[in-house]
């Protein structure tokens, strides 16, 4: 676990799938035929955590969805590219459009993927992640597969691992407790 965390720590960019990683990756039509997909709670408090201390985020997706643009401004993804098949060639793109003065280059990315269409970019970066039920091709190429299926949680797994390995975790729980508050140096 302390290698994952260390290589966790060198994360200035995640990059998320949509599909599998941010949804359950059902593709739900109502009558209308318009798509609906669920989201995780969860994976939002975690996509906003990293931005709080300056972690980048980014989701590419092969299917082009305004659900998944709202989605993206609620958790406050940096970048969002959608219907793009070849991941890679998407990657490469994206890290060649961010501000030279971030200095991200793609082993400074971790890239959360659950289906073939996901390995070459994940092949690519420094931290590579999927689901328990992803792929068995992506899983055997993974560094870390989360305990929580895509939708439910699992990208708050690689939030929090990304945290830790910037020693953010602390300071980030803090926020959220009464553990750091000084309540007697307040007279309370």
């Amino acid at each position: 676990m302390q290698d994952l965390i260390k290589k966790a720590g060198r994360v200035k960019l995640l990059v998320m799938d949509v599909d599998g990683i941010l949804s359950n990756g059902q593709i739900i039509y109502d009558a209308n035929g318009t798509e609906t997909k669920a989201f995780s709670v969860q994976d939002g408090v975690g996509v906003k955590s990293l931005a709080r201390y300056g972690i980048l985020t980014a989701i590419i997706t092969g299917r082009s969805s305004p659900m998944v643009d709202k989605r993206a401004r609620e958790m406050g993804v940096d970048y969002v590219v959608q219907g793009r098949d070849d991941k890679l060639i998407a990657l490469t793109e994206l890290l060649a459009m961010l501000d030279p003065a971030l200095n991200i280059t793609a082993a400074d990315c971790a890239y959360m993927g659950d289906d073939l269409p996901d390995i070459k970019a994940m092949q690519t970066v420094g931290f590579a992640a999927t689901v328990p039920n992803a792929h068995a091709e992506v899983i055997k190429r993974s560094d870390m597969v989360t305990t929580r299926a895509g939708g439910t949680g699992a990208v708050r797994e690689i939030c929090d691992l990304i945290l830790k390995g910037h020693g953010h975790y602390q300071d980030f729980i803090a926020h959220y407790t009464l553990e750091q508050t000084q309540i007697g140096d307040e007279g309370l």
